[in-house]
């Protein structure tokens, strides 16, 4: 109890040292480091063998979802996970609160869709009552079901994938039709203040020619794009002669516009940059050509609770049914963060253009979680 206490504490003088910007608060560089100094490291963090602090959970609340994205989900008749292996709500309690205690602060939530998800909402006012950071990753179709909920809850940063501005090629993407309710829930987020990120995949011949569509978006609503690099996975049909790397991204940008290079927040995935007199701005994620590895945080739960402790690691350690049997789960937590890969799962690096996918061993990105 004395952990959970001084986790709340923490939480408490994050929230002092915070100020508003945009209508979301950020933390500034001293204050962070004086609450860093404050709460030192602890035996029970959770630390890999490159002394890298992880305390970034994201939890797959289902692989279950109502778009098909080809580079997602390999098929159009996927069998989803049956409900009785999935992660009950309690289940998800018990084993965030464990995480927490380890010293997690941030908790994502994703799919599949987790908004999907019948009792999406009860676990999301559940996990708004720890002392973290709660976002959440959904494909915005069902925002408007939710806007209340998250608005209670305090949830006030999502992401969105959309990846494209067109409504027949998102049909071609996703296979479903569902491009104005997914635009006019992001318009519903903006007008109701809550902080946009929109991600979109950028795939080589498909979407590479909206890249200024989307930087443009940023001129005049406060919506922040993170184009991110394809990636490959188990059946979404990746090729190296797919990706649409960094370096070509800013090329296409700033042949239109003078881009500045923001400063970086500690741990973030996505390189940022903003056109002056916009009001949002743009990052890149660039996973295939200049991996973010080095300072990594992040951790997940699958939907049927296997841990994984990189997005492309082959191996999985099983914490439901651990907890089921009612064995301490914290050992096995800290034997899969140490046999933490240094970067990419162990698997490839960033000379992609000789990287064969079937040599990557790993689920579909639907049954990982976005």
């Amino acid at each position: 109890m004395r952990e959970f206490s001084l986790k709340v504490e923490k939480n408490l003088l994050q929230n002092h040292f915070c100020y508003a910007c945009d209508h979301i608060n950020y933390l500034t560089d001293a204050a962070q480091d004086l609450i860093n100094l404050s709460f030192a490291q602890t035996p029970e963090m959770i630390v890999d063998k490159y002394n890298r602090v992880h305390n970034y959970l994201r939890i797959s609340l289902t692989d279950n979802c109502n778009l098909r994205c080809f580079y997602c989900m390999p098929e159009e008749e996927y069998e989803f996970t049956p409900a009785s292996k999935l992660m009950q709500r309690g289940e998800i309690e018990t084993l965030s609160k464990i995480f927490v205690d380890l010293g997690v602060n941030k908790i994502r939530l994703t799919g599949g869709e987790p908004l999907v998800r019948k009792d999406a909402g009860e676990i999301i006012r559940s996990l708004s009552k720890l002392p973290v950071k709660l976002t959440i990753t959904t494909n915005g179709s069902r925002l408007h079901e939710f806007v209340d909920i998250l608005e209670e809850s305090g949830v006030r940063s999502l992401n969105i994938s959309l990846d494209t501005l067109q409504s027949e090629k998102f049909q071609l993407i996703t296979r479903r039709n569902q491009f104005e309710k997914v635009y006019e829930n992001i318009q519903l987020l903006l007008k109701r203040d809550f902080h946009v990120k929109v991600n979109m995949v950028v795939m080589k011949g498909l979407n590479d020619n909206e890249l200024n569509d989307f930087v443009e978006w940023t001129k005049e609503q406060p919506v922040h794009v993170r184009f991110i690099e394809f990636m490959p996975f188990t059946g979404n049909w990746w090729t190296s002669n797919k990706v649409f790397t960094m370096q070509q991204m800013l090329e296409v940008i700033e042949a239109k516009y003078k881009v500045e290079r923001l400063q970086d927040e500690k741990h973030d995935t996505a390189k940022g940059y903003q056109v002056a007199g916009h009001r949002g701005t743009f990052a890149i994620i660039s996973t295939m050509s200049a991996n973010f590895c080095g300072d990594c945080n992040r951790m997940r739960l699958t939907a049927d609770g296997k841990m994984k402790n990189c997005l492309f690691s082959e191996k999985e350690t099983d914490l439901l049914s651990a907890l089921r049997r009612g064995e301490d789960v914290v050992p096995l937590i800290h034997q899969s963060i140490l046999s933490k890969a240094k970067e990419l799962g162990g698997q490839f690096t960033t000379d992609f253009e000789h990287l064969h996918p079937e040599d990557i061993h790993n689920r579909s990105m639907i049954t990982i979680g976005g």
